[in-house]
């Protein structure tokens, strides 16, 4: 979400005639854009913060702003402790930093408020659907940073899809901190797999994706689009979080383990060979060791593709901080995380290893040390190896080829050409 914000401010930027400066240290506008989902990465940004106050006499009229979910409604307390920024902006109150740098400027920024769309966007972005979240769990504090759920129009969504498409754009993400109840405060009301069949009408997309999802808004028609829409790739992040009863509810993630598992057999029965991915907090709030297990024990069960992992932090202004003591030493968390990346390799290694032989259709998006690489419909990252000495072959970046896959790790895929023209996948499993 952090990094679409950046791209869209961005490009209010350069309609105002701003550059991006090599050195941030020595522009005329440096904007800090925050995530505070766990405390390491408050702690970056206040300390960046802290370093950019000490130099603010040397670097003369430069305008410090900050934005993302580091600035919440009340900002007299950050005011106090930072007094060297200029201007304190909301997620997506792209507003008052533009404004702000037209006055120092002499620049008007009418008509770049409204509509931001990246200007040069990578071959495969993000689009947020729904900002803000009503979930409220006990240890996050995006809702109080974020807001409560806003959906945009439909008819936003689509044209933004129309002109990034045309800006060369072939793979859309749909996002929200819960996407799947996107649509439930319009009138008349739409849901997700409404957008999805209205988008996947735009003439040059490929492939549309949609993060993130809560198990309790996975609705039987949003599996039904992800089946039925040519599109929409069969991929889907379901965060379970915990696999203990007790965690859960200390969590209020409105679930308990077994109604999550019903839904991943659910997803599994309607959509073939999906591809499934989850997110898992490791020491959580009294989590005994027992309890852990029950999350180790949905690991094996499932046995996800990719698993996104944190200790947990402690966070001021949450439910947790409040009424739950953070009673789980720093080093069991380590050991629990450490525990998770051990197995999930294990699973990766194994599922990877499946599909050295068979062909999947890769969206090239560019190139990390010397190679082309890009993902499978199943958000595989394969590399591909092309002969260099012919460039006539070597595909270009947003074209869709099929590969086959002759190496395999945990992490990715090694690929050759397999054909000239793009096919279905031979195994959806990827």
């Amino acid at each position: 979400m952090n990094t679409s914000d950046s791209e869209r401010l961005s490009s209010g930027f350069s309609e105002m005639g701003f550059d991006l400066a090599e050195d941030p240290f020595a522009a005329d506008v440096f904007v800090l854009n925050t995530c505070v989902v766990r405390q390491s990465a408050e702690d970056t940004a206040t300390g960046m913060l802290g370093r950019l106050g000490k130099d603010k006499k040397n670097r003369g009229n430069q305008i410090i702003g900050v934005t993302g979910c580091m600035v919440g409604p009340e900002k007299s307390q950050l005011k106090r402790r930072f007094p060297h920024v200029d201007v304190w902006s909301g997620p997506q109150e792209f507003g008052p930093i533009l404004e702000l740098a037209g006055v120092r400027h002499g620049l008007d920024p009418s008509g770049c408020l409204s509509g931001l769309v990246p200007e040069t966007p990578h071959v495969s972005s993000f689009i947020p659907v729904v900002h803000g979240c009503d979930k409220f769990c006990t240890f996050c504090i995006i809702p109080y940073r974020r807001g409560r759920e806003t959906s945009r129009t439909s008819s936003e969504i689509v044209h933004e899809a129309e002109m990034m498409v045309a800006r060369g754009v072939r793979e859309i993400t749909f996002l929200g901190q819960n996407v799947d109840s996107y649509g439930h405060d319009l009138r008349p009301r739409i849901d997700l797999a409404d957008l999805m069949t209205m988008v996947h009408e735009v003439n040059g997309l490929e492939r549309i994706r949609f993060l993130t999802s809560h198990p309790n808004d996975m609705s039987l028609r949003i599996l039904e689009a992800v089946r039925d829409l040519p599109k929409v790739c069969e991929m889907i992040n379901l965060p379970f979080q915990a696999g203990d009863d007790t965690v859960l509810a200390n969590m209020r993630r409105g679930y308990t383990a077994r109604q999550f598992l019903q839904k991943i057999t659910q997803i599994k029965e309607m959509i073939p060979g999906v591809t499934l991915t989850t997110d898992l907090i490791v020491g959580f709030s009294g989590e005994s060791d027992e309890q852990f297990e029950r999350s180790m024990d949905v690991l094996r069960y499932v046995e996800f593709e990719k698993v996104h992992v944190s200790e947990y932090s402690y966070r001021e202004g949450t439910f947790a901080s409040r009424k739950m003591k953070d009673d789980i030493d720093r080093s069991v968390k380590k050991a629990r995380k450490a525990a998770v990346g051990e197995l999930q390799e294990e699973i990766q290694t194994r599922n990877n290893a499946y599909l050295v032989g068979c062909t999947l259709d890769v969206l090239v998006e560019g190139r990390k040390r010397g190679r082309l690489h890009g993902r499978s419909r199943g958000d595989k990252l394969v590399y591909l190896n092309t002969p260099s000495d012919l460039k006539s072959q070597q595909p270009r970046v947003g074209q869709t080829v099929e590969v086959e896959i002759i190496e395999s790790s945990p992490w990715s895929l090694e690929a050759k050409l397999s054909g000239a023209q793009v096919k279905k996948e031979k195994v959806p499993v990827a």
